[in-house]
């Protein structure tokens, strides 16, 4: 069975990803350093531990498990974070990166797939974004991530580092069998925290403005489920493999879902209601950010069939109720 390294494969996504990779046929080889991500979530194949921006620690970790592609997850996340600490985010994102890339390079590891984002984006509010929109980042986090693909395409001019890019928004869900699911501390992610909320666990959830030029009056914004991200990656690393060439895609449901769409579901799923309160805008939140994935359903054969608010929902609540990591 031929081996895929994966780092941050400890974390939300990358867990996913490896029980994906798993029930593909491939060994997943979660590389984390376990600074957000959790042990007790790799259940799918051999742990390394370790940091990206030690050469000599990836060095050994290839050389041990001659992976045939990387899957790279492993990124801090939070704009408000990088927008305060910028350095943090171009040392750990960008250098770390470029470190996990020089290294695959050297050991002939010529297949790489990029968890990316839409914040590459920037703020473009109210269009449906492709992979042919503009890149305007406005916060550290996104910038990060656009000079980790100007990097592949550097590479792959120079070395034939052969690479997919997945941007995307928002991820939800869990795992429906409950072996993984979202585990954050501390927690940012609307669909976790209003489910916190509902089970007692914080205050009242609070809803940043309800004036907004929507239907409803509140942000909308795009939600992918897990499971149906995962699967984009997979058939990504599979692009790779039939020799088909360096691709970006673009994962999104093309329409997304109002915050108060998600709490009206989220009581309709539960049968409780979501204690929540109405608050000023937030500086910078745009009135609707969403993206198409009409590249990726036509060239990659994906389609979004997980991705509506009850199943989103649903997966998430039954992992909230019984799923943690102690470690």
């Amino acid at each position: 069975m031929e081996k895929v390294l994966v780092t941050g494969g400890a974390g939300y996504i990358g867990s996913h990803a490896c029980k994906a990779l798993k029930a593909a046929g491939f060994i997943p080889v979660t590389f984390d350093n376990l600074v957000t991500g959790w042990r007790d979530a790799v259940k799918f194949g051999p742990f390394e531990q370790g940091d990206l921006l030690d050469r000599a620690r990836l060095d050994e970790v290839f050389a041990k498990h001659q992976p045939i592609a990387v899957m790279h997850f492993a990124a801090l996340s939070q704009v408000g974070e990088s927008m305060a600490e910028p350095g943090l985010y171009w040392r750990n994102n960008v250098n770390g990166s470029l470190t996990l890339i020089e290294a695959a390079v050297a050991a002939g590891c010529k297949g790489f797939v990029f968890s990316s984002t839409c914040a590459t984006y920037g703020d473009q509010d109210n269009v449906v974004l492709d992979e042919n929109s503009a890149q305007y980042p406005i916060n550290a986090y996104g910038a990060s991530k656009r000079a980790i693909e100007d990097i592949l395409r550097d590479f792959e001019a120079a070395y034939g580092l052969q690479h997919v890019i997945f941007r995307y928004f928002n991820v939800a869900g869990a795992d429906p069998e409950g072996e993984v699911g979202e585990f954050h501390q501390p927690e940012t992610h609307l669909i976790p925290l209003m489910l916190d909320a509902i089970a007692g666990k914080r205050a009242a959830l609070t809803v940043f403005g309800d004036d907004y030029d929507t239907p409803d009056g509140t942000c909308i914004r795009d939600y992918v489920h897990v499971c149906d991200l995962v699967d984009a990656h997979i058939l990504g690393l599979k692009w790779l493999q039939d020799g088909k060439g360096s691709r970006v895609f673009n994962l999104g449901t093309g329409s997304g879902f109002s915050v108060r769409e998600v709490l009206d579901h989220s009581r309709a799923v539960t049968n409780q209601t979501v204690p929540h309160e109405i608050g000023a805008r937030r500086p910078g939140d745009c009135t609707k950010l969403v993206s198409g994935s009409s590249r990726a359903e036509e060239e990659l054969g994906w389609a979004p069939k997980r991705s509506t608010l009850d199943k989103m929902i649903a997966d998430a609540w039954k992992w909230h109720q019984t799923g943690h990591y102690d470690g």
